[in-house]
């Protein structure tokens, strides 16, 4: 549209989308360790529209904290209807843009047509694109995959679609939905895609360290990347990242910055959603950061027992007096 504003020149890496994992309190670690921006967790437009926003789950998406800098709310959606008016009654709650979701490949989601699976119809795509734009001031961004399968590989299409339609920057996860998560992601497809488009094209898949960040966009040419589950645990990633790209090596992890770094994002996530989800919703996270390190799984058996903030607290102040 034609007031649309800019998006933020968005450079270096990023995190992505993921659900259950991209709240607030991720995507505050991340920042303050290097990344460039976030995207918040899937918001189904439609579910938002007709529950007049009343749902706690979608609520709780919507939860910021301060510092966390340039963030994209993503939603996801196959009837431009709704997701327009999502925009229109979301524009205001403090994320810097849109991004809409055609990448997730959860059977939940791509069984209503949706997430992943619009990249089987590529005019609906353009069409919820076109709808998100027009209905918002705030940048819009859409994230693709490769394709469906190996015999539907279309990220080009769709990205020129989108770029048609109005997104001002494409996000490609280099794999099909059939993939999911396993195999090789494709680069050549982010490579493809980048040619094929005007606006920024960032890469996404298989990016584990700061090497294979500087790889990618040298590869690709894409102009930045965004890491996903590397990130899980490891918000460093973002800082090893920054230092690649400027041919230095970041400082190690330390054991011990792990466990303080888990026991922080646990006081972040109790202040945001109250003790109870937060003990549920960490157990995973702490898994995560002490992944690797002595007597890890003995500790992840122990914290998943717990249900109390207290207990897992000083369960990980124990830990960490036991890490160098």
């Amino acid at each position: 549209m034609s007031n649309a504003t800019k998006l933020p020149l968005l450079t270096g890496a990023g995190l992505a989308p993921m659900a259950g994992v991209t709240d607030a309190a991720m995507r505050l670690l991340c920042r303050e360790q290097g990344a460039a921006w976030s995207v918040s967790e899937m918001l189904s437009a439609k579910g938002w529209v007709l529950s007049g926003g009343r749902n706690p789950n979608a609520q709780d998406i919507l939860k910021r904290l301060p510092g966390e800098g340039v963030v994209g709310l993503q939603l996801f959606g196959s009837e431009p209807e709704y997701v327009a008016e999502a925009a229109r009654q979301l524009r205001d709650r403090g994320f810097q843009f849109f991004d809409l979701n055609f990448g997730c490949p959860a059977p939940k989601i791509t069984g209503n047509g949706e997430g992943s699976g619009m990249m089987r119809t590529p005019e609906k795509i353009g069409k919820v694109v076109r709808a998100l734009s027009d209905a918002t001031p705030l940048p819009v961004t859409a994230k693709i995959r490769s394709g469906w399968d190996a015999a539907s590989v279309n990220a080009v299409e769709v990205a020129r679609i989108c770029e048609d339609s109005g997104a001002q920057a494409i996000a490609v996860h280099a794999r099909t939905r059939d993939q999911q998560y396993s195999g090789h992601a494709d680069w050549r497809v982010i490579e493809k895609v980048k040619r094929a488009v005007k606006v920024p094209v960032f890469g996404n898949g298989d990016i584990r360290c700061g090497a294979d960040a500087v790889r990618m966009m040298d590869e690709t040419g894409c102009d930045a990347v965004i890491v996903g589950r590397a990130a899980q645990g490891n918000p460093w990633i973002f800082r090893e990242i920054a230092a690649a790209l400027q041919g230095r090596d970041a400082p190690p992890v330390t054991p011990r910055e792990r466990v303080d770094m888990a026991a922080r994002h646990f006081e972040l996530e109790v202040a945001l959603y109250g003790e109870k989800l937060a003990v549920l919703q960490m157990r995973k996270h702490i898994a995560w950061y002490v992944h690797g390190m002595k007597d890890a799984s003995r500790f992840r058996v122990r914290v998943n027992q717990m249900n109390s903030a207290a207990q897992v607290l000083a369960a990980l102040r124990e830990f960490a007096a036991d890490s160098p």
